[in-house]
């Protein structure tokens, strides 16, 4: 089963990719606006047949949904439309900070970090989607 997991952002949007066990980066992709958003991510999905979409869920520390929460919810339901694939939500708090940490601990220092982050955050997302439903 191949699966894709996305980091959603206004301006950027990270994936990353999955047959199953290791999650790997495939892309960040600029957008402007919501529809742009859903039809470069759709094509996406259907390029690598994906059968599962993890799309990260931003969630306060205390666990509450905000608007950010709101604006992914609204994605991802273009997003299904768009495809025909019912996302699956994961909690991503502190998955940006996680990509960074990384970053930082492999000295990448390249221009293209911020190009990188977004993808790196989605990979974490799947990954750790991935490790969860091992552990079930």
């Amino acid at each position: 089963m191949s699966y894709i997991g996305i980091d959603f952002g206004d301006k950027r949007i990270g994936i990353a990719k999955s047959e199953g066990v290791l999650a790997t980066l495939v892309c960040t992709v600029t957008v402007a606006g919501m529809n742009d958003a859903v039809r470069k991510t759709a094509d996406i999905i259907k390029e690598h047949n994906a059968a599962t979409v993890v799309i990260g869920m931003p969630k306060n520390m205390d666990s509450t949904e905000g608007y950010r929460a709101e604006r992914t919810r609204q994605f991802a339901a273009a997003l299904e439309q768009a495809t025909g694939i019912t996302p699956v939500f994961y909690d991503e708090r502190l998955t940006t900070s996680q990509a960074y940490i990384y970053m930082n601990e492999t000295d990448f220092k390249s221009k293209k970090r911020k190009g990188v982050i977004d993808a790196l955050s989605a990979k974490i997302i799947l990954q750790d989607y991935l490790d969860s439903q091992k552990a079930l």
